[in-house]
């Protein structure tokens, strides 16, 4: 019996636990990693060309003042919110906005666009109200959902 337990102790002394980690896998896997990387890097950069309508404008700050909002329907016609239903061409809605920016020239006005309008149609609004002497001008929006 003392042969079994002395050639299972020998066993045990003679093994010893490997203490050092075999890095050669992870050196492989980034070097693969670096392939991809390399490979896909180019193609991040590139990108669609779009060309975008131009026009400066400075947020709009709020205040307890009720602004003035300036509507453009999907068929393209201009609407003010002190005129109610009533159309009226861009020459009079500046008219209008002009007016009441110099009587009030802190008034916020706001541009509440449909949907289904040209973006570039409502920029040219916006800059054509900065023309006017309105110096902030904002967009309305509707919460998501609706």
């Amino acid at each position: 019996m003392a042969a079994p337990m002395q050639s299972s102790l020998g066993r045990r002394r003679g093994r010893r636990p490997m203490s050092e980690i075999n890095v050669v896998p992870y050196i492989d896997v980034m070097l693969v990693l670096l392939v991809i990387f390399m490979v896909t890097a180019p193609l991040l950069t590139q990108g669609v060309s779009v060309d975008l309508p131009q026009a400066s404008a400075a947020p709009v700050d709020t205040r307890d003042q009720e602004p003035l909002i300036v509507g453009i329907l999907a068929d393209g016609s201009y609407h003010l919110s002190i005129e109610q239903d009533r159309e009226v061409s861009l020459p009079e809605l500046l008219t209008m906005v002009s007016a009441v920016m110099q009587r009030r020239p802190d008034t916020p006005v706001l541009v509440k666009g449909d949907r289904n309008v040209p973006y570039g149609r409502v920029v040219e609004a916006m800059a054509q109200l900065q023309q006017a002497g309105v110096p902030r001008v904002g967009l309305m929006t509707e919460p998501a959902g609706r």
